[in-house]
């Protein structure tokens, strides 16, 4: 990380976990063990029905609520999607677009996260996109080339002022709730290759701004390692964040 020119974020995303009773009891177990901590930002990302109650529980703390989805929309007939104004009147500041999962299970592509993305920044909420490669695609080497692409397309007709309210987050899907972690040189080369294709498009100065996490298994024993290379400016967390103790000791390693 290099916090001297970009933020340090580590997001828990929930996933479809926690009632609204049971995120204020896990939120109320992690403020302790986090607030004061101002070494990273500290982003829970819930499900649709918890953000109130979360949103309520972190009042007053140093800790911020994402969503895990947005309609690219600002209303419709969407039966079952959210749009970023009705996020953003709930109180939500950040929201996870293209996810692996919702890639693999509901249809998501390059071109509705890019739609998704412009339409969060619009109504001014603060995007975490999700790029990364199967494990097929890390076999055959290509890689690098399935990342570029995929980062490329997510900030299309985006401008350089906006790029820098953007969250990109790694997550090789090979490695997403699998235990298996890309090792801290492989995720780091992955995120340089990140923060090229925006040097490309925008800039150093632009791409030397932007937050670069991994995501993928990130857990307290491997946190410290990843979190040491240059371009990795944090973590998107999946199980270890249902579990307090294990995502505040990742905060830590982000000190």
């Amino acid at each position: 990380m290099n916090k001297n020119v970009r933020k340090a974020i580590i997001a828990g995303n929930w996933k479809m976990n926690m009632t609204p009773s049971e995120a204020k009891k896990l939120i109320a177990e992690l403020i302790p063990a986090v607030e004061g901590k101002n070494g990273c930002e500290i982003v829970l990302c819930v499900p649709f029905v918890d953000i109130p109650a979360a949103v309520e529980a972190v009042q007053g703390t140093s800790l911020k609520i994402g969503a895990q989805n947005v309609h690219f929309e600002k209303s419709g007939a969407f039966t079952g999607e959210i749009s970023a104004a009705m996020l953003k009147e709930c109180g939500v500041e950040y929201v996870v677009i293209g996810h692996s999962e919702r890639r693999q299970y509901f249809g998501e592509t390059d071109e509705t996260v890019n739609l998704r993305m412009k339409a969060a920044l619009a109504a001014g909420l603060k995007p975490i996109v999700c790029v990364g490669e199967l494990l097929s695609q890390r076999d055959r080497g290509i890689t690098n080339e399935t990342v570029s692409a995929q980062t490329k397309i997510a900030f299309l007709d985006v401008s350089a002022e906006d790029a820098v309210k953007v969250t990109v987050a790694y997550e090789p899907v090979w490695a997403i709730g699998t235990g298996r972690t890309a090792t801290a040189e492989q995720a780091e080369e992955v995120c340089a290759v990140i923060r090229s294709v925006l040097a490309e498009k925008y800039g150093n100065d632009v791409a030397e701004a932007v937050t670069v996490q991994y995501g993928g298994s990130m857990k307290p024993s491997n946190a410290a390692e990843l979190l040491a290379k240059y371009d990795v400016d944090g973590g998107l967390i999946g199980g270890a964040s249902l579990k307090a103790a294990d995502f505040a000791a990742i905060v830590d390693a982000a000190q």
